[in-house]
């Protein structure tokens, strides 16, 4: 299986972050400035849920991507977890690092697909 290039996931990547902005917004607006830390944790409950339950997130959905362990079977709630906590490091820089992870390696990786063993591919 070969995984999908920077182009696509950073696309997907943007629909994400305009969806939890939106999200974001509207907890702003409830709690005032107490919104970062409910934002970061509905961060990491949207990409945990859909990518364990769906194998995608919408924004990977409407760019026709998926996430598979490298096996391929579907990426389980552990896995998820795992490759959202690594967003922390792959985001840095505006997901500068997860981009060039991704282009140093062989299966299209960024750090939290190689620390979950997991692959995001193009859907058929």
């Amino acid at each position: 299986m070969e995984g999908a290039g920077v182009g696509i996931r950073a696309l997907s990547t943007i629909v994400d972050g305009i969806i939890l902005a939106v999200i974001g917004g509207a907890i702003a607006a409830g709690l005032g400035g107490a919104h970062y830390l409910w934002s970061m944790l509905i961060g990491f409950c949207y990409y945990t849920y859909f990518e364990s339950n769906n194998g995608a997130t919408p924004g990977k959905m409407l760019c026709g991507l998926k996430v598979v362990k490298t096996d391929g079977s579907p990426c389980d709630m552990k896995a998820a977890a795992i490759r959202t906590a690594c967003r922390i490091i792959d985001g840095l820089f505006v997901y500068l690092v997860g981009a060039v992870l991704v282009w140093t390696s062989v299966h299209n990786q960024r750090l939290g697909d190689r620390v979950a063993d997991t692959l995001v591919i193009k859907v058929q």
